[in-house]
């Protein structure tokens, strides 16, 4: 029997560990990569695999809105960060949950983000920001890389911290 004490604790802990995820977050994002003429931003989507893993799929949805939330406040964000990180981190969270398995955390990061994310961006840039150029797959290629390099991090993170025992004691 689960006590309400118990409870409480449990969502602290994720409240907390969201909480620095977001600021891990919101930090590493000044951080950039060149691949080709795009530069890519991969660590919101490790962020994403990290907290679908640790933090199942509600909270990681919750520090992917809290890191863009903050970033944008900051400028240092578009509003497409939003559909992105959050479908991305909540493909992460629910395939790990259903599955187990870390490697399917990753790709649904990928596909989160990388797809659907990027499509979902479209209605964004286009009625919200006002950006006339933007098709339906513009964002497709740039998120993609951005979540595949990001997914890749997150899931040797992971990986690292599973065969030290890190996943354990959390």
């Amino acid at each position: 029997m689960i006590f309400k004490a118990d409870v409480k604790n449990k969502n602290l802990k994720k409240i907390t560990l969201s909480a620095l995820l977001i600021a891990i977050g919101v930090a590493l994002s000044f951080f950039s990569f060149p691949v080709g003429i795009a530069r890519i931003f991969p660590f919101q989507h490790m962020i994403n695999v990290i907290a679908g893993v640790i933090l199942g799929p509600f909270y990681a949805v919750l520090a992917a809105f809290g890191t863009s939330l903050i970033r944008n406040i900051m400028g240092t964000g578009s509003l497409l960060a939003f559909p992105g990180s959050m479908i991305g981190a909540l493909l992460a969270g629910v395939l790990y949950k259903t599955s187990g398995k870390i490697l399917l955390s990753s790709i649904g990061e990928l596909i989160g983000t990388g797809l659907i994310g990027a499509i979902v961006a479209f209605p964004v840039a286009r009625f919200i920001i006002g950006n006339e150029a933007a098709t339906l797959f513009l964002f497709v290629v740039p998120f993609g890389l951005s979540s595949l390099a990001g997914s890749a991090i997150g899931f040797i993170v992971l990986k690292a911290s599973n065969l030290i025992g890190i996943l354990k004691l959390i």
